[in-house]
């Protein structure tokens, strides 16, 4: 994935924030940034934190310390609704796709279009939603589907995407994704890549939830890593492998840490020749 070009003030920053139940610290003095039209991955074992700091990022959870800006201004994130209204939103593991509904329907599911049949009784207007989900998944996705095809014939991938678009219907600036390729066959993870790539294409921002690092690395422009509630480094997916990535999430130490160390040692050596010199 080719690395966009990000605008000076980043879309989401998280600077210090903190986030606790009971005596478990779950984000621990988290500060990581989101620039505009990237693809971020956020990686790390159970138990790292990664679905606290992004519940806490669609206001499920709220911070115990720390700031949240948006776009450069601090914001207080009270539920989903005030994500929503930032133009975050999110699509999770699950998908809660409802079978028996049609491609369009689950599309629109809460929010469809009504009309007023002779003006009195209000109705779904079924045409408009219809066409308005053709078009968010044609345009927006670059997948065409019959928005009144039943969910429960559509592959894992198109399912997917159907859930990507649902995501959409509001416009969002921001589209998290968790875990977005778990249990697809491989055709479906290369149809769910493709669905990340048109969200790019079209301007968006996105954060990606994966336990795949394969998939991650494919797919990211920038990879963060947790370990034990706080990010250990934030790098540029190009400059790390699938080995680095997996000795970050296990030690907890960015892979520059080791030659920041050497460094240190070497200088210190350095100084201690050098008093060794002055006083010999």
């Amino acid at each position: 994935m080719t690395t966009s070009e990000s605008t000076t003030t980043p879309r989401i920053e998280v600077e210090n924030v903190q986030k606790r139940f009971g005596t478990v610290e779950a984000l621990s003095d988290v500060t990581m940034e989101l620039k505009d039209n990237e693809v971020l991955g956020l990686v790390g074992d159970n138990g790292a934190g990664k679905s606290t700091l992004i519940k806490t990022l669609v206001g499920i959870h709220q911070p115990d310390a720390g700031e949240i800006r948006f776009n450069g201004e601090p914001v207080t994130i009270d539920g989903p609704k005030d994500a929503r209204r930032l133009g975050i939103a999110t699509v999770y593991q699950d998908l809660a796709l409802v079978d028996e509904l049609s491609v369009a329907e689950n599309m629109f599911l809460g929010r469809a279009p009504v009309k007023k049949l002779a003006g009195i009784v209000p109705m779904v207007d079924r045409e408009t939603m219809n066409e308005e989900s053709e078009r968010i998944l044609r345009e927006r996705l670059n997948i065409n589907l019959n928005p009144d095809t039943p969910t429960e014939y559509l592959s894992g991938g198109e399912r997917q995407a159907v859930a990507i678009g649902r995501a959409l219907v509001t416009d969002p600036d921001i589209v998290l994704l968790d875990e977005p390729t778990s249990a697809l066959s491989k055709a479906a993870v290369e149809h769910v890549e493709n669905l990340v790539e048109q969200l790019q294409e079209n301007g968006h921002t996105v954060i990606i939830v994966d336990h795949n690092l394969e998939e991650i690395i494919s797919m990211t422009d920038r990879i963060a890593v947790l370990f034990q509630g706080r990010v250990v480094d934030t790098l540029e997916t190009d400059r790390v492998t699938r080995d680095d990535i997996v000795s970050m999430m296990v030690s907890g130490q960015s892979i520059d840490a080791p030659d920041d160390v050497d460094e240190q040692q070497v200088n210190q050596e350095s100084v201690t020749d050098s008093t060794n010199s002055s006083t010999a």
